[in-house]
């Protein structure tokens, strides 16, 4: 075989092979794109949004503080000569029941003394009387005219006036020793509960010293830290009306689960807190011991305990309400719109503590996305998990 013809078989065979390469290529099937879209689209979960009327809650901290509170005090000095057995911490009292006796021998014995001054005022009084009649029936015989003054002098009408002021001067002697005898027995002012007592039997006592202190059980009161934003939000019972906004108390970590107190929001504190800067209320909270209704699902409120309130807001009309999670940064809202993406615009009217409320930019019945997406974009394909 000659060189010339080796070249040519092997440039046919080369071409052979192209050929057979090219045909192989040309004619095998092509892979199918079948879902390939609905693979791209991404998985989300969605919540439907509420529309209608709403009472959001506001929720907040506060103390429990007695609404009545006084240092038990006395206005007669002297020695204590008996003590009530019911005048110890955690006690309670009836108005006007005895707490304290201070010796009443001297005050007796003084009231003795103003009464028997009184007794001698009054028989002067009766003395200057008569020497009144006796004057003027002289004043009659001589029959000389006087000047006023003169004919003052004459008739004793000093002298009367004189005894006049001795008698009311005793009679006022006698109502301070009165008075003084009967503050003697220090009584409780109001129906209270004893926190503490500071004196004890035989101790001498100076006007003025604290015996004790007593807090009123008809209401306490809680006053509660609530953000400014909230305030004009709440309806405060200026009037005393019982017409504030209502209240539940509650207290987690002592409480049983279900367990709460009732109030209503009495007043709005004219300053902020010093430290929170947080604008105060006061919750008043009637009965808070249970005393007058008893009920063991109801639990006492204890002073200085620090609860958990939750304010009952004014009512929001025709709005959306959604979870605050689903509220994403700028005030947007993220919507499944014909399984796409579309991110909306919103104005919130109230959040509180679990919601949102909108009033405008989301439509009612959205199907808002739940899931959080790396990518966000208008228009990006979505898909859930039964399509």
């Amino acid at each position: 075989m000659t060189k010339k013809k080796t070249v040519w078989i092997s440039l046919g065979l080369l071409a052979g092979s192209i050929l057979a390469a090219m045909i192989f290529f040309w004619t095998a099937p092509e892979a199918e794109m079948e879902g390939a879209s609905k693979t791209t689209a991404m998985l989300v979960d969605v919540v439907e949004a509420e529309q209608g009327d709403f009472t959001p809650t506001v929720v907040a901290t506060g103390i429990v503080q007695p609404a009545t509170d006084i240092s038990l005090s006395n206005q007669v000095g002297g020695e204590i000569t008996q003590i009530a057995s019911r005048f110890v911490p955690g006690a309670y009292v009836k108005k006007g029941e005895l707490l304290v006796q201070i010796n009443p021998a001297d005050f007796k014995n003084t009231l003795m003394l103003r009464k028997s001054d009184l007794a001698l005022a009054q028989s002067d009084y009766e003395v200057e009387l008569g020497r009144q009649d006796v004057a003027q029936k002289d004043y009659e015989l001589i029959g000389d005219e006087l000047s006023p003054e003169n004919r003052n002098l004459v008739l004793r009408k000093p002298q009367l006036e004189a005894a006049r002021a001795n008698v009311a001067a005793a009679e006022a002697a006698v109502n301070q020793a009165s008075l003084d005898l009967e503050r003697a027995s220090i009584r409780a002012p109001f129906d209270a509960h004893i926190l503490s007592r500071n004196v004890n039997l035989g101790s001498q006592i100076a006007p003025g010293s604290d015996l004790g202190r007593l807090v009123g059980i008809d209401e306490y009161w809680v006053m509660a830290n609530v953000p400014l934003s909230k305030v004009n939000w709440l309806d405060i019972d200026e009037n005393a009306a019982g017409s504030g906004a209502p209240v539940k108390i509650v207290h987690p970590a002592a409480w049983e689960i279900g367990q709460y107190r009732e109030g209503r929001v009495s007043r709005l504190v004219g300053s902020l807190d010093g430290q929170t800067r947080l604008a105060r209320v006061i919750i008043r909270v009637n009965d808070p011991l249970m005393r007058r209704t008893p009920d063991p699902s109801k639990p006492p409120l204890i002073i200085g305990t620090f609860v958990e309130v939750q304010i009952q807001a004014r009512q929001l009309k025709n709005v959306t309400r959604l979870e605050r999670q689903y509220i994403r940064p700028g005030n947007t809202v993220w919507v499944m719109q014909k399984g796409e993406l579309a991110i909306k615009n919103v104005n919130i009217r109230f959040e509180d503590q679990e919601f949102a409320y909108i009033d405008s930019g989301l439509e009612a019945n959205a199907r808002v996305v739940a899931t959080d997406l790396a990518t966000v974009v208008n228009g990006s394909p979505l898909r859930l998990d039964e399509d």
